[in-house]
């Protein structure tokens, strides 16, 4: 084992992540976020998770400061980016990149949706347009 692979073991150990037994923190409007690969479990370089959206759910439009890719999961969305709609399902993916206003919303006034996040940066920040605050994407992961 290289040094470089060993101190990667003490900073980061292997991990198996199980949303379903993990805490979902409300975003608010109907959303949970599950944080996956977070700087809390050593992660430096990207930061991944869920979110849950109840029927007719969504999030508000709003930018990042580096790129972020998003998968359907679960469930019919629409997403917004760049003032352009679309019809999103199962397995299609999204990329977004730094400065981009963009949302998601459950296309489902009743059936739940379900998104895999992840960040290009452990540092990623989420600026909402209605109100220009910023906030770090990983203080969403507390209890409101």
């Amino acid at each position: 084992m290289s040094a470089e692979s060993a101190h990667r073991r003490d900073t980061f150990p292997p991990s198996v992540l199980r949303p379903a037994e993990l805490d979902a923190f409300s975003r608010g409007g109907g959303a949970r976020t599950i944080p996956l690969v977070t700087r809390a479990r050593g992660a430096e370089v990207f930061l991944s998770g869920q979110t849950l959206f109840d029927g007719g759910a969504g999030i508000p439009l709003h930018t990042h400061n580096c790129p972020e890719s998003v998968v359907i999961l679960e469930g019919d969305a629409i997403v917004e980016i760049d003032g352009h709609e679309y019809e999103v399902t199962t397995f299609d993916t999204t990329y977004v990149d730094a400065g981009v206003p963009h949302r998601f919303r459950n296309a489902s006034d009743t059936a739940p949706m379900r998104i895999l996040w992840t960040y290009a940066s452990v540092e990623a920040t989420r600026t909402i347009a209605e109100t220009s605050v910023t906030t770090r994407v990983d203080a969403e992961h507390h209890r409101h």
